[in-house]
């Protein structure tokens, strides 16, 4: 069976952050497994009772439409087009969490279904990994500023004592005329008349 059917990248590229969870929506599951949207949901809809809230939501109106307009404008602009605004969704998607895209591999029981189920977790597990390390830098980077602060508070008090010192008046650079003002306009009305 071949695991690598769909990159990670591409499964990355289609889980949202939707009510703070980290879902994949019906839309995109069904093109990963292959199948129509509307089988998806029937496979899930007669088998109800392995799908409770926390596994699977369905998106609301205003929820739906964000989606829309934030992640599928670019891609479906010339579908758009031809559809009169706010008909372009005829349902609201379902939302899977990542224990509900584990539930439709019992659901669903494709090969393909089960290569991309595997794949979609793997996606899951490099995102919770690149979160923890996240976190462990800010970690760091916390403590890395606490001893910075800590150590270098007399070298920037300096600083500021040599900056606050050091400031004196700014001499012109360039040639200065020390000559009356009238003085200068008499010598110009001269040689204008000659």
């Amino acid at each position: 069976m071949n695991y690598n059917l769909v990159p990670l990248e591409i499964i990355e590229h289609h889980i949202y952050l939707i009510r703070n969870q980290k879902v994949m929506l019906d839309r995109d599951l069904s093109n990963l497994y292959g199948i129509s949207t509307k089988v998806l949901n029937q496979a899930v809809k007669r088998n109800l009772e392995r799908f409770p809230e926390d596994f699977m939501f369905q998106l609301s109106s205003g929820e739906a439409e964000t989606w829309w307009k934030h992640v599928l404008s670019g891609r479906l602009r010339s579908q758009i087009v031809t559809l009169k605004q706010g008909q372009h969704l005829k349902y609201q998607p379902y939302a899977f969490t990542e224990h509900g895209i584990l539930m439709l591999s019992s659901v669903l029981r494709s090969e393909r279904a089960i290569a991309v189920n595997i794949a979609i977790m793997r996606a899951f597990v490099k995102m919770r990994e690149i979160l923890a390390s996240q976190k462990d830098l800010v970690r760091r980077l916390d403590e890395l500023e606490q001893k910075y602060d800590e150590h270098f508070q007399v070298v920037f008090d300096a600083i500021r004592q040599l900056m606050a010192s050091t400031e004196k008046p700014k001499h012109k650079i360039g040639f200065r005329i020390e000559e009356r003002k009238a003085i200068y306009l008499a010598r110009s009305k001269r040689n204008r008349k000659k």
